[in-house]
């Protein structure tokens, strides 16, 4: 009973390197990944269509590179190494887009924009395409590695670290800091604890090579006076094991159950991308906490650290208790249908947020500002035929067929001296300041001409927009010409709140849970133990194909109003639900274990094979009768 005691702690030892080693990793991919889509938007100067699909065709590369992790995991270096090697190309990206964002280095002349876009997005484009390498190469690894360390009887325990992994995963996403790189050693110290499970070889080519031969040789033997076979991977018998075949049977299978799953991954990313866009039209003031819409991603995580073990250990056992079958597969149908109910949501809160906005100009449409500085209403003819009065230190905004211009935040200077302004460019006289972005909140500005100057302040608040009228009276009879200074609110500040959101992310969270978790737990039991690896990174690139299909949406779609486009997206993952409750119902769970010691047999076990199932028995009944003992000493 000791000795099962500390061999429990050592496992609970070991496991725990692994889960800290994710929550690590998602630590530093979240923390970047939050605020990526508001760097391609207001560094880089991106229109949101480019910087949603660029967005989304990163995250796309991230689920595709797992197929090369664990091609490099399964038939060259192994799950550990290739964690550790992978890490490091991981971090000397992070270090790479970090460089990046630092304007400072082609901004010659200080004027905090940068003098060449094309360097800052190069190194930002090689930083992603190598953290993408990094975090895609280890994902299919780690979540695999970490079952590695189970036996087959024990699937409860494997349950329960599917359950703490991916609250790790969702901790990290949280909590993303810079004690990221201190914390990234912790997985290399329990190296000697782990079980490292040798290459296989490259099982990946092997499955290719088969399948191919298979279709190969079926057209071969097209013809009816051919007897047909139960499974047309059958047709490879002539040239692979029959071991071979039956685990590509089984994974097979279960790749043909994944085909509807990137449906549910287009709706599922777009909360870093669309609804963080959709929060910067919005108001982040929580009374005294102020939430920019970057943080609002916040609220996923939170989430789901609070319902994973309620689901897990409350929801699910008591459904269980009920009598009722809720397999994996509904449960992740179930998950669909949450996160279409979640886009619909996003549709209702994107209609209120159309009340609030002004009305833009169209494509074939541009926006002129008159502003009239003279000290008397003037009356303003514009061709053909339409007349704007226009009060002294008034504005009129007035649309006309042409090109598409956005509205000006600007100081106007109407002073007969040039002007400086503290933050912003010097004025001469009748112009204007270039754009000026500020943060939300009072901020303050000093005028000045000479010796003379005032101070003028101002609280701005969310999404507004600003013309400052500077008149011309003189500083000499005016020192406190800021008291004169003439505000023009030419769009109102965002009105609709960002607690409006929280309902969609509780029902995404939801459907993640439910989805995600269970997708997990699933692709990793039905996969045989030689290919988990190729099956788990199977499960990635339905990911992939998901931000794929957002990136063809965002780039070809261009639907007018965006809760439209929310509610195609809803409504195409019902569809696409209805069609996997369908083929979840038709599919029969297996176990690969019990399929490939059949096929042992019928070829006849080795003798290594034969004591290595003899000594798994032989663990099985010491710890079966290790819990009896637990049991009766607690008696």
């Amino acid at each position: 009973l000791f000795s099962n005691k500390k061999k429990k702690r050592k496992k609970i030892c070991y496991i725990f390197f692994i889960v800290v080693n994710e929550f690590c990793e998602r630590f530093s991919y979240y923390g970047m990944r939050a605020v990526l889509v508001l760097y391609f938007r207001y560094f880089l100067l991106w229109d949101d269509d480019l910087a949603t699909s660029i967005y989304h065709a990163f995250v796309a590369l991230c689920y595709l590179t797992p197929i090369l992790g664990a091609i490099i995991a399964d038939s060259w270096l192994g799950k550990f190494k290739t964690i550790i090697y992978l890490s490091i190309v991981y971090a000397i990206g992070q270090v790479t887009m970090a460089i990046s964002t630092i304007h400072d280095i082609t901004d010659a002349n200080r004027d905090g924009t940068p003098d060449n876009f094309t360097f800052h997005i190069a190194l930002s484009m090689l930083g992603l395409i190598l953290i993408a390498l990094g975090t895609g190469g280890i994902k299919p690894c780690v979540a695999a590695f970490g079952g590695d360390q189970f036996q087959e009887h024990q699937s409860r325990q494997l349950n329960t670290f599917f359950s703490v992994f991916y609250l790790c995963i969702n901790a990290g996403s949280l909590l993303s800091t810079l004690i990221t790189p201190v914390l990234r050693v912790v997985f290399i110290a329990g190296s000697g604890m782990y079980v490292k499970t040798d290459p296989e070889g490259n099982i990946m080519w092997s499955v290719c090579k088969c399948i191919g031969f298979a279709i190969k040789n079926r057209f071969r033997h097209r013809s009816s006076s051919y007897p047909k076979r139960e499974h047309w991977m059958d047709w490879a018998n002539e040239k692979y094991d029959k071991l071979l075949i039956a685990q590509i049977k089984m994974v097979l299978k279960v790749l043909f159950l994944y085909i509807p799953l990137p449906m549910f991954w287009t709706l599922f990313d777009q909360k870093g991308s669309r609804w963080t866009l959709q929060a910067t039209t919005m108001s982040g003031d929580f009374v005294s906490i102020l939430i920019s819409p970057d943080q609002m991603q916040t609220v996923n995580p939170i989430l789901i650290l609070t319902l994973v073990p309620i689901m897990d250990r409350l929801i699910f056992p008591l459904i269980q208790k009920c009598g009722l079958n809720f397999s994996p597969l509904k449960r992740m149908t179930v998950g669909m249908l949450f996160a279409a109910m979640a886009f619909v949501s996003a549709a209702l809160v994107q209609i209120e947020i159309d009340k609030t906005l002004p009305n833009f100009p169209s494509s074939s449409e541009s926006q002129l500002k008159v502003v009239n500085t003279y000290s008397t209403t003037l009356n303003v003819t514009i061709s053909p035929n339409e007349h704007l009065l226009i009060e002294s230190f008034g504005v009129q905004l007035h649309t006309s067929k042409h090109t598409y211009s956005t509205i000006s935040c600007m100081f106007v200077n109407g002073y007969t001296a040039d002007l400086n302004i503290t933050n912003l460019d010097s004025i001469e006289p009748s112009a204007t300041t270039n754009y000026t972005l500020v943060n939300q909140g009072k901020r303050d500005f000093v005028l000045r001409h000479g010796e003379q100057w005032c101070e003028f302040s101002r609280k701005f608040g969310f999404g507004a927009s600003y013309t400052f009228l500077i008149p011309s009276t003189d500083f000499l009879y005016s020192p406190d010409i800021c008291e004169s200074i003439t505000e023009v609110e030419d769009m109102k500040p965002n009105s609709v709140h960002m607690a409006l959101q929280i309902p969609q992310y509780f029902l995404i969270t939801t459907g993640e849970v439910m989805f995600s978790v269970t997708g997990l737990q699933f692709s990793y039991s039905q996969a045989p133990k030689n290919m988990k690896s190729v099956l788990q990174a199977g499960w990635l690139c339905t990911n992939a194909v998901g931000n794929i299909i957002v990136l063809i949406v965002a780039e070809l779609g261009k639907l007018p109003k965006q809760w439209a486009e929310y509610l195609l997206f809803a409504s195409l993952l019902v569809a696409v639900s209805i069609i996997f409750s369908i083929m979840a119902y038709f599919y029969t769970y297996i176990d690969p274990a019990e399929i490939e010691a059949q096929v042992r047999k019928e070829q006849g076990l080795e003798p290594e094979e034969m004591e290595k199932e003899t000594l798994e028995m032989e663990e099985k009944d010491e710890d079966q009768k290790n819990e009896q003992g637990v049991k009766q000493t607690k008696i």
